[in-house]
């Protein structure tokens, strides 16, 4: 199948203000791509990008005086097969684990693992290690938070949205990564695009999304706490430990949103 991916976003600036994004696809994407991204900024601004430490395209700019809009179009080849529920995946002991993945055990800035440790032991350390303690949170998870885009807040954390039990996407994600980081489960943030292919269609406009990512026998697998099922046509952004790594826009300044609009979809 061919997937069409994008958006339409604006900021209004008050004073020229500098900005990081990362509203690319992953590099691991790229070979699935029928052309490339065709990100554009209006009015034109000099731009330029780098690699960063979690292998997401960085871009850098400095926004004008007034409204800078931001656009970019993609066409993906996808399989059209849901995502494959890993249910004899096994968990590594922390000794087993390699460097680079001991890193998605720690708390983060997001993710307070020292508040939720005591929850998680209680209620998973009686379920089979592997996936279906990934399951048993994932579970969990989908639901003690009710979504609602009304109770989006940018600094929520884990244990916080725990308590209170509303958010979003990346709410779900945030509490799930912690709940599996508790139980020595390397987990890490993800962002991008999943549009409503092989589901219902939403009515509510559509966004980016936030699920995460789990190592397990030696892989990482995508798990989506919100939605938990397999999807079709998820398509990754950025990644990092959590939303403060892979944040789609980060404004060294004042920055007002003004136009907001994503596009994920199938195509013939």
């Amino acid at each position: 199948m061919r997937i069409e991916a994008g958006y339409d976003i604006a900021f209004s600036f008050k004073a020229r203000t500098p900005m990081l994004l990362q509203v690319h696809l992953h590099p691991e994407l790229h070979g699935r791509l029928e052309g490339p991204e065709s990100f554009r900024t209006a009015p034109a601004v000099p731009f330029r990008t780098y690699i960063d430490d979690f292998g997401n395209v960085c871009t850098r700019l400095v926004a004008p005086i007034g409204l800078l809009g931001l656009t970019n179009r993609l066409v993906i080849r996808d399989s059209g097969v849901p995502e494959t529920v890993p249910w004899s995946a096994r968990q590594a002991e922390v000794d087993d684990l390699p460097h680079d993945v001991l890193l998605y055990l720690l708390g983060s800035r997001y993710c307070d693992t020292d508040k939720l440790a005591t929850v998680a032991w209680k209620k998973f350390c009686n379920v089979e290690a592997g996936y279906p303690r990934v399951q048993a949170i994932l579970d969990y998870v989908h639901k003690r938070i009710k979504f609602g885009y009304s109770h989006a807040r940018a600094d929520r954390t884990a244990s916080e949205g725990h308590a209170e039990r509303v958010g979003v996407c990346r709410d779900f994600a945030h509490l799930a990564i912690t709940l599996c980081r508790c139980m020595n489960i390397p987990a890490r943030y993800c962002t991008g695009y999943l549009g409503d292919i092989g589901v219902p269609p939403d009515p509510a406009p559509m966004d980016f999304s936030a699920w995460f990512e789990v190592f397990l026998d030696g892989k990482w697998y995508a798990v989506d706490a919100r939605h938990n099922q397999p999807r079709i046509g998820r398509l990754l952004m950025a990644r990092g430990r959590d939303a403060t790594d892979a944040a789609i826009s980060t404004a060294f300044g004042n920055a007002k949103l003004e136009r907001f609009k994503v596009v994920t979809q199938e195509i013939s």
